[in-house]
């Protein structure tokens, strides 16, 4: 499938565990069924909100072959293969790419970081290497870096570059970066509590925590944007501001597998370091999602 010209609300999905901390594929089927349902552009898989990094490799490869199976081709699925060793984001890129995947989120490398020079040579090893487009991912509240202005110039004309996650929280560098948009190179925000302000610097749409517990509400407030219904899609972020705090009030993903867990979609089960969510956030979020309406 080919996703270049993709738009509107991408969901980072997570990736449920059992009481045993094995994937729990039953409730990852529900998740993605509820996905579909609720309208979502496409699902990423194996994010930062996936928990991949306490996942092996054969785990991310069975969880990425299953997405693909049982979405079967009714929305694209993007597969994150990032890593702060190129070599092993490229061998997790050329595999997700031979099981299927319709795209690529790669990540800035995290910890050593690399000069302006080796973070360029890290994603467009990448990009040269596979035949599915790639969607960089910048954020820097994780990885310690960010891509640099000239670094997004340099990859924005890469004819496999066809996207950059903005997670910076920055409407400063959104804006910086905002003159590289076009046909073949397009922005997404990667904070929920700012899809409208990007999308009126041009982004076009979200990869979004907030919408795996409401997916239909973030895929109508993208849509309404698009669509050209400003007001509708202020309307939507403003009055989601609670919930989406309430969902980052803790490392993400520990609030939203909570959450999905109060709905009654998936248990809130978790590998180290991240453990469920302290008694005080719990309550907030609880009282948030009955805000929303997703609790009684």
């Amino acid at each position: 499938m080919d996703i270049r010209n993709l738009e509107g609300s991408i969901t980072a999905l997570v990736t449920p565990f059992d009481r045993d901390g094995s994937v729990d594929f039953d409730a990852l089927a529900r998740l993605l069924e509820f996905q579909i349902e609720g309208g979502t552009d496409a699902i990423l898989t194996l994010g930062t909100t996936g928990e991949s990094s306490t996942m092996t490799d054969e785990e991310d490869d069975a969880v990425c072959a299953f997405v693909v199976e049982h979405v079967a081709g009714r929305v694209p699925v993007i597969a994150g293969s990032g890593s702060n060793s190129t070599a092993t984001m490229l061998a997790k890129s050329r595999s997700y790419e031979l099981l299927g995947a319709d795209g690529l989120l790669i990540i800035t490398p995290y910890y050593n970081k690399a000069n302006e020079e080796g973070i360029y040579r890290h994603l467009a090893t990448v990009a040269d290497a596979v035949g599915i487009p790639c969607i960089l991912y910048n954020i820097p509240g994780r990885t310690g870096c960010s891509i640099s202005v000239r670094n997004v110039e340099r990859l924005a004309v890469h004819e496999n570059v066809m996207a950059i996650k903005e997670a910076s929280g920055s409407i400063s560098y959104a804006a910086d970066i905002a003159h590289c948009l076009g046909p073949d190179f397009k922005m997404f925000s990667g904070n929920d509590d700012m899809v409208v302000p990007l999308m009126s610097l041009g982004a076009s749409g979200v990869i979004s925590v907030w919408s795996n517990v409401q997916p239909a509400l973030v895929h109508e407030m993208v849509a309404a944007w698009l669509d050209g219904d400003a007001k509708r899609a202020r309307e939507i972020q403003i009055a989601g501001l609670p919930l989406v705090r309430a969902l980052f009030s803790e490392v993400n993903p520990i609030p939203v597998k909570e959450a999905l867990a109060q709905m009654g979609m998936i248990e809130a089960n978790y590998r180290l370091p991240l453990c469920p969510m302290a008694d005080a956030a719990r309550t907030r979020l609880t009282e948030a999602m009955k805000g929303a309406g997703l609790l009684a």
